[in-house]
């Protein structure tokens, strides 16, 4: 009989997904879609992402009883950090290489006189890609993020190695959902259907570009330099 809560574990994995650079990774990988379900998809490839590596250092540590320090995931946090930069300069890379900015400028005629007005244009290259392995990838990454406090946390409070891996499994699905909840509604600034205005897009593009590069950033400086 197990000695943890269903609902409680299932909810602890669940808000664990809404944390801030979990986010950050799944706002700036679903800004490149223009569909709620390819968004969706994406969440939920990062939540199994994120759970395959719990449950692979769950298992180590749990089963095997595989000793890592507590400065360990110091480093593994830093790599996070420096992963969120990564996404970052990739994401700016790949909305650059997949649009076409163009710059013209028209003749308008007024009672003054006639000016030139400068006008700006992007427009789609080509965005047809549906894989979602980035979003597993990030997930696996970022699933190191934290692991530790929570394999720790069900090694302390669970009393046989069985239950403690099934209390990872649960908290698992729940953060799986929660994923998927947060990568669906951080998608609906960047559908198509909702927003026709792709230099509005491009600015929401660049912001959370922009968060998710400093935020990286923060994660290296704390776990490292403090």
């Amino acid at each position: 009989m197990f000695t943890f809560p269903l609902l409680l574990t299932i909810y602890a994995g669940f808000t664990h997904a809404f944390e801030a650079d979990h986010l950050l990774a799944v706002s700036n990988i679903v800004s490149r879609r223009d569909r709620l379900w390819h968004s969706v998809k994406d969440g939920i490839y990062w939540g199994l992402g994120h759970s395959s590596t719990i449950i692979v250092i769950g298992i180590l540590m749990i089963l095997f009883k595989v000793a890592i320090t507590e400065h360990s995931f110091h480093y593994f946090e830093a790599l996070v950090g420096l992963m969120l930069i990564i996404l970052a300069i990739y994401r700016l890379y790949q909305f650059t290489r997949d649009k076409k900015i163009v710059i013209h400028s028209h003749d308008h005629s007024h009672l003054e006189g006639a000016h030139k007005h400068l006008h700006v244009h992007i427009a789609d290259e080509h965005n047809h890609q549906h894989k979602h392995t980035l979003a597993y990838g990030v997930g696996l990454v970022h699933g190191l993020a934290g692991s530790g406090v929570l394999i720790i946390a069900a090694m302390s409070q669970i009393k046989s190695p069985i239950q403690g891996i099934w209390y990872l499994v649960i908290f698992c699905i729940g953060c799986i959902l929660g994923m998927l909840v947060a990568a669906g509604l951080f998608s609906v600034p960047f559908s198509k259907k909702l927003i026709s205005a792709p230099l509005l897009q491009a600015v929401l593009i660049i912001i959370t570009s922009a968060l998710c590069f400093l935020y990286g950033g923060k994660v290296i400086y704390e776990n490292l330099f403090i």
